[in-house]
């Protein structure tokens, strides 16, 4: 469904271009016997998300094609869009949103950099923020090797094993060839772990599997320890969830897909950045600067720019060389449109249905408890039936189910998903045989 957006004084200046006066007027040309003459007896409005799904349900009646819904999640979601996004990204000026290098012709571009990054900070509790970077396991990565060189002689970084396992075989890649050792250990083990060697520890919240962990006793231990503290957050959860700077959070990283980003097949996506102050020199890829011109008037300019365009590459700080700047457009607009608390409301929506599939799902007697843990809108649990044949049964059937994994059957749960189809997916899961 296209955006089209048409004030009153659009439609003025459209009439005077007409000569009419009015918009009846248009319409003088059609008899007056042909002509409507009663008000159009409309259903009750509709909100966009409804709306949509509605419209596509009357078209599918002309193909045979089906409107899956999904329960797959494991790091990129199916959170509704809101059509202004593509019609805002597809105008003209943000057809190539490659960096604005030329502040003096890119104020519209480095101003919307510049809200992608307050938005950030405002919703991960950081000083700082960049302008983006390739994904969010990139980003872990960098803050990893950030952390590492942050202290000369504490050279070990400490990854939770419930990161997502893409994430931590990237940043396994990256700290393999700097010479960075990485350990791996689950969070009970983190308690028992002499941290004296750690410089920086990763936690993602929530984890892979779902599971919300306490994190200001994680926080606490590991800033008592002296080590830093990188947070891997999926920025839906951190609407309702704590902010990870209440617990002592020294980066905050993630995947931006979930801001209004399509799936896509895995990409492109967005990777966003955010630390404290005292790391802000450090941190890679683009950061915009609000300042004033030569006239006082505020002006936008990309600033601490020790990247290797303009240092001696061994001295940039990093070799991210393209920032997603129009996926970070994307999300900018996605936080504008639902606002503070219509971010809220998707957050509590998504969490609400989530807690709604997983207590059905156990109450069928054909599903068991993987954990105890809360969780947001993703949870794990362990069929008594084949998973991979259970998935393909609830595909025949209109369901994309979840992933396979060594703990269980990993289930995301949107906003988009009605309790009619929660309802239907719980029956089916239930009955299924393999």
């Amino acid at each position: 469904m296209r955006y089209i957006p048409v004030t009153d004084k659009d439609r003025e200046q459209m009439l005077k271009k007409c000569n009419a006066g009015s918009i009846e007027q248009l319409f003088t040309d059609i008899p007056d016997k042909v002509r409507l003459k009663e008000p159009l007896k409309l259903p009750k409005a509709k909100s966009e998300m409804e709306l949509i799904k509605y419209m596509q349900s009357l078209s599918s009646m002309n193909s045979n094609t089906d409107d899956y819904a999904c329960f797959l999640g494991a790091g990129a979601y199916d959170h509704y869009i809101p059509s202004v996004i593509s019609h805002l990204i597809s105008r003209q000026e943000f057809f190539t949103a490659y960096t604005p290098y030329q502040p003096e012709i890119s104020q519209g571009t480095l101003t919307a950099i510049f809200e992608y990054q307050t938005m950030i900070c405002e919703l991960t509790g950081m000083d700082v923020s960049n302008a983006s970077m390739y994904d969010g396991a990139s980003a872990l990565a960098e803050a990893c090797v950030i952390a590492s060189s942050a202290s000369k002689k504490k050279q070990d970084i400490l990854l939770v094993e419930d990161v997502h396992p893409q994430y931590s075989e990237v940043v396994e890649t990256y700290l393999k060839f700097r010479g960075i050792n990485l350990k791996k250990v689950t969070v009970e083990q983190l308690y028992e772990t002499d941290l004296s060697q750690t410089a920086g520890v990763c936690i993602q919240y929530p984890s892979f599997y779902g599971d919300i962990y306490d994190m200001e006793k994680i926080g606490e231990y590991v800033k008592n320890s002296g080590a830093l503290f990188i947070v891997c957050a999926n920025p839906m959860a951190l609407a309702i969830l704590k902010s990870p700077s209440e617990f002592g959070a020294d980066f905050v990283v993630g995947e931006g897909q979930p801001l209004g980003i399509p799936l896509g097949y895995g990409g492109p996506y967005l990777g966003y950045f955010a630390c404290t102050k005292e790391h802000m020199r450090k941190m890679p890829g683009r950061i915009v600067g609000k300042t004033v011109d030569v006239d006082g008037k505020t002006a936008y300019v990309l600033t601490l720019q020790a990247r290797e365009q303009h240092i001696r590459r061994e001295k940039a700080t990093s070799n991210i060389c393209s920032n997603q700047a129009l996926c970070a457009l994307s999300a900018t607009i996605y936080l504008s449109v639902v606002g503070k608390e219509g971010f809220k409301q998707v957050a509590k929506r998504c969490l609400d249905n989530a807690h709604y599939l997983y207590n059905g799902l156990l109450a069928t007697n054909k599903f068991s408890k993987v954990s105890d843990m809360p969780f947001f809108h993703e949870f794990t649990v362990k069929p008594k039936e084949d998973i991979s044949k259970l998935n393909d049964y609830l595909f025949e059937n209109g369901y994309i189910g979840g992933l396979e994994t060594e703990k269980g059957w990993l289930l995301a749960v949107t906003e988009k998903r009605t309790k009619e189809e929660m309802d239907d997916f719980i029956k089916k899961a239930g009955e299924f045989n393999g």
